[in-house]
């Protein structure tokens, strides 16, 4: 039987000018996360990584510390399939039909790191109105194209790894939910509702065997301590 872990990228730089960056606090929990699958011995046959900088910047720390513990990862493969939706894209482009009806929302821009709970908010409105379907910008990606691409890229994966291989997929919560929606049938809405739960650098486990796929394990971040834990 085959493994495809999913690997949520470290925490990333909220409010600051490069929102993809790995934030300190991020680095940290990427090299504890290296750390603590070196000591398992849990030895990868491939590492994929989205395109994105945070999802490679967490796989290269991951990878740095193998080699660290004397041993030899994969080399990182990139594939865009498993890239995060375009959450600012997705929230200007629903922004006017949310201010209309949320009065006193403050906008991220305003003061992302200390109004957490009005960018939650926000985030979970456009989202709404994206799962919906509802008209926004012309170049947002679809929710229904975006459930494609990352249901092709696990097919592509999977097909070309052999019946018991080990996959590691550095990626971020956006792919990871469509995953929980597909294999486990959740429906998208209570999916997306998980989403402020996935914690960075968790980990979930796909295993696969003769085309099946099954959710095994899903946010486990047990090698993080309390005060490590974040979700953004």
């Amino acid at each position: 039987m085959g493994s495809v872990y999913l690997i949520r990228h470290g925490q990333a730089s909220l409010g600051a000018c490069d929102y993809d960056a790995l934030s300190p606090l991020g680095i940290r929990q990427a090299e504890i996360l290296g750390r603590h699958l070196a000591q398992r011995q849990m030895g990868f046959d491939r590492c994929i990584s989205g395109s994105l900088k945070r999802q490679i910047q967490t796989a290269s720390i991951v990878l740095k510390e193998f080699r660290a513990a004397g041993q030899q990862p994969p080399a990182i493969e990139t594939m865009p399939a498993f890239n995060e939706i375009d959450l600012d894209g997705m929230v200007k482009a629903f922004l006017p039909d949310i201010l209309s009806s949320e009065q006193g929302l403050f906008l991220p821009q305003q003061n992302a790191t200390s109004r957490a709970s009005d960018f939650q908010r926000l985030f979970s409105r456009a989202v709404e109105h994206w799962l919906a379907g509802k008209q926004g910008k012309e170049n947002l990606e679809s929710w229904e194209y975006f459930r494609m691409r990352v249901r092709e890229g696990l097919q592509h994966l999977i097909r070309d790894s052999g019946p018991d291989t080990r996959i590691a997929v550095f990626t971020s919560g956006g792919p990871i939910i469509a995953l929980l929606h597909l294999i486990a049938d959740v429906p998208a809405g209570k999916a997306f509702e998980q989403a402020w739960q996935i914690a960075n650098t968790s980990l979930s486990r796909l295993s696969f065997r003769n085309g099946e796929v099954t959710l095994t394990a899903f946010n486990s971040h047990a090698h993080l301590d309390r005060e490590l834990i974040t979700y953004i």
